[in-house]
């Protein structure tokens, strides 16, 4: 994997766009991308998954007709796929972009996978054992999750401090390379060989209040389930393999799985999935807010208008 020449300042510097959930940013990529000449690259860990369109708030048809995007619904939702596969698959997408004269756009909320890519860490393919993995979801389910990452905290505190109790198939796979390797994950990421960084320009968007922002979530929500969301599931499901898949833990289809499966009643799932969604975005801004690279832009203080204009100005402040 190399570098894109944008690493060296010889070509405009990437334009990344980051935040919590339900915070604009297709929208804002979209917008961007018009004015800049740009392409969107997705850093969005469900996005690559087929058939998971609604429940991943992918950009629509007619924004992807209109602007071209990359790393969306270019996966069957079966295959396993990790940050290294991520990094090594959207680099590829950004030399194609600068190839055709092109500015590209990184935009998502999965955090692990835009610092990864932005910062230029190169990672090695880890040993896995089904076997292994197996016994250690058992132990899970018998002692609880608390208790495995307390394990995991005695060896590898780096790590555990970075998990919740309830991230059960991280905490496994924390321990499981652990086992296998004799080293830990933090010992692991410091002995990373690394790329040359890509040369970026970092906005963020969010609200000041985050009553607004759980407002708009618990709206989103709303708005699947009326644009489809459990007929989405519903079809997800019947996918060979699926239910062993990463995506199907996803919020909003681990949920609605239970329904589909008659496991749980339609309005306990979807008040969980609201839940979970605030949850999730608590913790994208906890991850993102820690990058002083990222200049933020708040949707409750300034028009939607303004902050199209201060990005655009500020970014071609960087290519002067």
């Amino acid at each position: 994997m190399s570098a894109p020449a944008a690493a060296t300042g010889r070509t405009p510097p990437v334009l990344s766009l980051c935040g919590p959930t339900a915070t604009k940013k297709t929208a804002f990529a979209v917008q961007l991308a018009r004015a800049l000449d740009g392409e969107v690259v997705s850093c969005d860990s469900m996005q690559i998954y087929s058939g998971m369109s609604i429940g991943t708030a992918a950009p629509s048809e007619a924004e992807r007709c209109e602007i071209r995007h990359h790393m969306i619904g270019f996966l069957h939702p079966s295959t396993r796929y990790s940050v290294a596969d991520y990094c090594k698959d959207a680099l590829g997408c950004i030399e194609q972009v600068y190839e055709r004269g092109h500015v590209p756009i990184v935009v998502g909320g999965t955090g692990l996978y835009m610092d990864s890519l932005l910062n230029g860490i190169q990672f090695e393919e880890l040993p896995s054992s089904d076997e292994l993995r197996a016994e250690l979801h058992r132990m899970a389910h018998e002692v609880g999750g608390e208790k495995l990452l307390d394990m995991l905290s005695e060896t590898d505190a780096g790590t555990a401090q970075r998990l919740h109790p309830k991230d059960i198939k991280r905490i496994v796979r924390a321990l499981e390379v652990q086992i296998l390797t004799g080293k830990t994950l933090t010992q692991l990421s410091a002995e990373q060989a690394r790329l040359p960084t890509i040369r970026a320009v970092r906005f963020g968007l969010d609200y000041e209040n985050r009553a607004l922002l759980y407002k708009r979530i618990d709206a989103r929500v709303d708005s699947m389930l009326e644009r489809g969301l459990l007929e989405e599931v519903r079809e997800l499901l019947r996918t060979p393999g699926i239910e062993k898949s990463t995506a199907l833990q996803a919020i909003g289809y681990k949920e609605l799985a239970r329904v589909v499966l008659g496991e749980e009643q339609l309005d306990v799932a979807v008040t969980a999935i609201k839940r979970a969604t605030r949850r999730y975005a608590k913790r994208q801004r906890t991850w993102f807010s820690r990058n002083p690279e990222v200049s933020w832009f708040l949707l409750d203080r300034q028009s939607e208008e303004d902050i199209l204009l201060s990005m655009l100005r500020l970014y071609r402040a960087h290519t002067d």
